[in-house]
């Protein structure tokens, strides 16, 4: 079983340099000294905790920052899994002065896109002075779903070409995509997934990190533009992972045409998101990929993203360890903590 990382934050300034915080490839990102001189100025200690073991010796936490999303989808279906998820919510449950980044339900949330679409949906509402949005899209549950599905894609407003995305917002499976051109090619669906209009946006992709009250713009390539309307093309398969890599270079990124440079979005419009979605969320620590509409230039969020790579951001580690130190002073100031969470 891997190992999680988290975090210990006693009041005194002692390091323990074997302690981990991140996984692999964030932890890669800074150097080892200034991640120490960092720790040490704001009195952190780190250890890194072994969920195979009992927690309490290992304890007592101040602060969990955790990644547990593998092992939340693996427990559905192993019993190891499941015992080792179980032990850590006991333990969270029984130690309610100990913050969690962030709380499991909020996270579990993000890892269902039914449920991460249904907030998405809303934010045309909530965001409306801003003009942002999310396209149509359409929750298929179950094969049976097959059957009806071109007359639900037309009574919903969703315009070919469609994205299929998995539900299970996780894992390698959920960068496996589609675009499907036609209603005959949607015997491609293969639910439960999720069908959503494609917007063409230049073949640019705006990824926001979002640390706590921090938030940081990566540019990255993603799918150029197609004709809107139904064509006899045949479905075109990826990874989106692969697509949106900083040096991917791919016939699916390539305009076709010469395209004029989009505006890059709002700044204003990108801290309203991050602030509406941390309150829907109930989280510090996301991701959002957003899009500008090439027809209606329109920031359109696309999909959430739980605990990202951070791939590009500068200072992550600094930028997490101030949000902790921000979220333990406020948690001093206003005394004992009940059984929730904290931001």
């Amino acid at each position: 079983m891997h190992t999680h990382t988290h975090t210990h934050t006693p009041t005194h300034t002692h390091v323990r340099p074997q302690g981990g915080l991140l996984p692999q490839r964030q932890e890669a990102q800074e150097d080892e000294p200034g991640r120490l001189c960092t720790l040490l100025v704001h009195g952190v200690e780190v250890v890194e905790i072994d969920l195979t073991q009992p927690l309490i010796p290992q304890g007592p936490f101040s602060v969990i920052v955790h990644k547990l999303s593998d092992l939340i989808v693996e427990a559905e279906h192993d019993s190891q899994s499941q015992q080792l998820l179980a032990n850590f919510q006991s333990y969270v449950s029984t130690h309610p002065d100990t913050i969690l980044l962030d709380p499991l339900p909020a996270m579990t949330q993000l890892l269902d896109r039914f449920a991460s679409y249904r907030i998405m949906s809303k934010l045309h509402n909530s965001l409306r002075d801003w003009r942002i949005c999310s396209p149509p899209y359409l929750e298929v549950q179950t094969d049976s779903d097959l059957i009806s599905i071109n007359q639900t894609v037309t009574a919903q407003d969703l315009s070919f070409p469609l994205i299929c995305k998995t539900r299970v917002a996780h894992g390698s499976v959920s960068h496996e995509m589609s675009l499907i051109f036609s209603a005959s090619s949607l015997t491609d669906v293969r639910p439960p997934c999720v069908l959503q209009s494609f917007v063409n946006h230049g073949a640019v992709l705006h990824k926001v990190f979002v640390i706590g009250d921090k938030h940081f713009c990566v540019e990255r390539p993603s799918l150029k533009n197609f004709p809107s309307g139904p064509c006899d093309r045949k479905t075109i398969f990826f990874n989106s992972h692969h697509v949106s890599k900083p040096e991917s270079s791919s016939d699916l990124t390539a305009l076709d045409e010469q395209m004029p440079c989009l505006p890059p979005p709002s700044s204003q419009a990108v801290a309203a998101l991050v602030r509406e979605l941390r309150v829907q969320l109930g989280m510090a620590l996301f991701g959002v990929d957003v899009i500008i509409n090439i027809h209606t230039h329109t920031l359109t969020v696309i999909d959430i993203n739980i605990f990202p790579g951070y791939e590009g951001v500068p200072q992550f580690f600094s930028s997490l360890l101030g949000h902790i130190k921000s979220v333990l002073d406020t948690q001093t100031s206003a005394g004992p903590r009940g059984p929730c969470a904290g931001l």
